[in-house]
């Protein structure tokens, strides 16, 4: 049985997270002891874990619930898993091209910004009215 310190300091989840988790209902409520005090067992550590892991990858919470609840159910198939896998991957790489489209945006910005005794191209594109990703383009 473990308390909360030593279960946040093995799963590497903040105390105060824990206590989210299990008011939200992502990982089940631990026992308690007479005082009060929560216990934790192996199966509370390893959903905490889990569940870090999953927030680690970008999961949301939902997502890590359902997860969790399929990790920890009998049918641990694919059928359930993959399409959660696949809308968060879509997500992810969303993600991926709207970064790569800040970076070269920036890259540009800051490649036209040359002489540091004249104006600022950088300034003279934030404040031009037209699309951020398309000025100064050639």
């Amino acid at each position: 049985m473990y308390s909360i310190g030593e279960v946040s300091r093995r799963s590497g989840v903040n105390i105060e997270t824990i206590r989210y988790y299990e008011r939200e209902g992502i990982v089940p409520v631990p026992g308690r002891m007479a005082n009060g005090r929560r216990t934790y067992d192996d199966d509370g550590l390893a959903a905490l874990r889990f569940v870090k892991k999953c927030r680690d990858l970008g999961f949301t919470m939902h997502d890590a619930k359902v997860l969790l609840s399929l990790a920890t159910g009998s049918g641990r198939n694919c059928g359930e898993v993959r399409p959660i896998a696949e809308a968060h991957l879509a997500i992810v790489a969303g993600k991926l091209a709207e970064l790569t489209r800040l970076h070269e945006a920036l890259a540009r910005m800051v490649a036209e910004c040359g002489d540091p005794a004249s104006e600022c191209p950088i300034l003279n594109v934030l404040s031009a009215p037209d699309d951020l990703f398309h000025a100064g383009a050639s």
